[in-house]
């Protein structure tokens, strides 16, 4: 299975502008008033066929919307929600949902992934963060990659920017990974392609020429911290000709310094493993074995109707009979040690006397 857990639909695509002025602060009505076009569902549909023909073969993908700063429930709408009930249903594709949340400073007092908002936040299939600084990284790291019903398994830095605005501390990138957290890297920059404007708008992402020059250097900084573990690559694509093949995605990470054992499993293993930890934020306390009930014996044979076990062997019996203790063999004294005794025994009286 081939995973490309980053295909961005932007928010402005649904026309969420065309919102009347008076409902200003209210969250727009889910209905006939917020749906795609037929020309958008029209390349909508066709860059998945990009995706899953045309030799690229992807089987499982996830339309990301990007949200900056805050998550707020009462503007806040699940465009993906709209999106794939308007898409052709494909049979052996699968197709998530993953909401992003660029963190800056004003989103360190708080960005809305508070339990009072669980059940806004379950309609997602994947949580990601984008850290601009250095506290919204340790954050990121340490707090929200810890199971919890809204952990965020996701963490995309902004390599196209000219510098990372932060250090990548070997503790913070050890933690979130042991916490079961990947660390994301969107090839459209190493081909000079254009971000979603979402993230360029919030100075999360560059386009051009320096942006890709950026992310070579960015990238490697990461595969050199995470020495390759905990990475994922994604295409984070907004045009259809910077959308790669997975082989060809593979050999371009082999040139940051990766073995070709890791670029296979940051396009197929880690990403399946991802989306599997991504279940149980909807699990107590992220379980996700099934638990079997034990009854203790006292209790089997005080239920009515069950059959009492069996008694326990007694001594009695001879396969449960206790083995005689082995007594220690003791030497026999010889007259060499007798003699010697009593030579002692005669030293020691002389002794008294004296």
């Amino acid at each position: 299975i081939m995973f490309d857990l980053n295909v961005p639909i932007a928010s402005s695509f649904l026309g969420l502008s065309n919102a009347k002025k008076s409902n200003k602060g209210k969250q727009p009505a889910v209905g006939n008033a917020l749906q795609y076009t037929g020309p958008q569902i029209a390349v909508i549909e066709a860059r998945v066929e990009l995706l899953i023909h045309c030799n690229l073969g992807y089987t499982a993908i996830a339309f990301n919307q990007t949200v900056n700063k805050k998550v707020d429930p009462k503007t806040h709408v699940n465009i993906l929600d709209i999106l794939l009930k308007q898409l052709k249903s494909r049979k052996e594709i699968l197709y998530m949902k993953r909401l992003t949340i660029i963190l800056d400073e004003d989103s360190e007092k708080g960005f809305g992934l508070i339990n009072a908002q669980t059940s806004l936040f379950n309609s997602y299939d994947l949580i990601s963060l984008v850290p601009t600084n250095q506290a919204t990284l340790a954050l990121a790291c340490l707090t929200h990659s810890l199971p919890s019903p809204l952990t965020a398994h996701i963490i995309s830095l902004p390599l196209t920017l000219p510098r990372l605005p932060f250090n990548l501390k070997h503790t913070l990138v050890r933690t979130a990974i042991k916490n079961g957290a990947v660390f994301e890297i969107n090839y459209v920059g190493a081909l000079g392609g254009d971000n979603d404007t979402t993230m360029t708008d919030a100075n999360a992402a560059g386009n051009g020429a320096n942006a890709k020059r950026n992310w070579w250097g960015a990238a490697r900084e990461l595969t050199r911290v995470t020495k390759g573990k905990g990475l994922i690559l994604s295409s984070g694509a907004v045009a259809d000709l910077d959308f790669r093949a997975p082989d060809d995605v593979k050999n371009l990470i082999t040139l940051l310094g990766v073995s070709q054992d890791i670029a296979h499993c940051s396009v197929t293993k880690s990403p399946k493993s991802l989306v599997l930890r991504a279940q149980t934020r909807k699990t107590y306390r992220a379980v996700f074995s099934e638990p079997q009930l034990v009854v203790p014996d006292q209790q089997m044979e005080d239920a009515p109707g069950t059959t009492p076990p069996a008694p326990m062997p007694t001594e009695e019996t001879g396969s449960s009979r206790k083995r005689p203790r082995d007594e220690p063999l003791v030497a026999p004294e010889t007259d060499g040690s007798k003699r010697k005794k009593k030579k002692r025994g005669k030293g020691n009286a002389e002794g008294g006397q004296r």
